[in-house]
């Protein structure tokens, strides 16, 4: 009980009074975020933000494609897993949206689908470009690792967790994910999934590659933030229901208008109206 008040003590002056250290410093201990997926680049600046603000905190962002960061939280080997799906027996707190892209080559005819269209081309029950307006090439399918979350988010939007086809092409990193779209021979045959963030990244930075519209709504960030693109998952902070004062603080943080604010570079704050 003291503890929790002392917590709400702290998070009050933190939010009365900004980010003074020897308010701050009030928070002090290891905190260990662990994660797999593309959220990497925004969770560890939030850690170094957190960290100056406190100088007694010490975060270590454990960051590992293979990794199973949900399962670290419950054994104990951390105390806070990024990811973007709900767990049993483990608080989940919101932080930001993010969408989830259908990625192309930039020269494939095939300019949007349907939402049911991409849940026929995952499940394998759409194999031909040409049955979407393009060409008469064999559709690649390539898939995420079932341990990372965007799998997890993108299997439950198009109602086929468990389903995609056998036939697919597992890559973990991104930049691999994006280099097979672009080089795949025959060409234009690959078609792919990945954070929204990272996609529109790419594309911005002239790579050729392109994102498909879904149910006529292109994948942008407004779109994510209104509801209107279909393919869309919450980047999740887990952690144990019993309190862990630290990554409490640190939760708030990321909910605080400093922390939406860093959220705001690459996602979709989860607090912006």
């Amino acid at each position: 009980m003291i503890a929790r008040l002392a917590l709400a003590l702290g998070l009050s002056l933190l939010f009365s009074w900004g980010m003074a250290p020897f308010v701050l410093a009030e928070f002090a201990g290891n905190l260990i975020i662990a994660g797999n997926g593309p959220e990497l680049t925004t969770i560890e600046p939030l850690a170094r933000a957190f960290e100056k603000a406190n100088p007694r905190a010490y975060l270590d962002v454990v960051w590992d494609g293979n990794s199973r960061p949900v399962e670290m939280v419950k054994s104990g080997q951390a105390h806070i897993a990024v990811t973007g799906t709900a767990a049993q027996d483990l608080a989940a707190t919101p932080i930001a949206w993010d969408g989830i892209g259908i990625l192309v080559h930039l020269s494939n005819l095939t300019k949007e689908l349907t939402k049911q269209q991409a849940a026929d081309i995952f499940s394998g029950k759409i194999t031909l470009w040409s049955e979407l307006g393009g060409l008469d090439t064999k559709i690649l399918v390539i898939d995420r690792p079932r341990n990372q979350n965007v799998r997890e988010a993108f299997e439950s939007q198009l109602g086929i967790t468990g389903k995609i086809t056998n036939s697919a092409k597992v890559i973990g990193p991104d930049e691999q994910v994006i280099k097979t779209v672009v080089g795949t021979l025959p060409p234009l045959a690959a078609v792919a999934y990945l954070s929204l963030s990272q996609g529109l990244s790419v594309v911005a930075s002239g790579v050729a590659v392109k994102l498909l519209s879904i149910d006529k709504v292109e994948p942008e960030g407004p779109t994510v933030k209104d509801g209107r693109y279909p393919l869309k998952r919450p980047v999740l902070l887990l952690s144990k229901k019993e309190p862990h004062p630290l990554a409490e603080a640190f939760i708030q943080f990321a909910l605080s208008q400093a922390g939406q604010q860093l959220m705001a570079d690459t996602y979709i704050p989860i607090n912006e109206k």
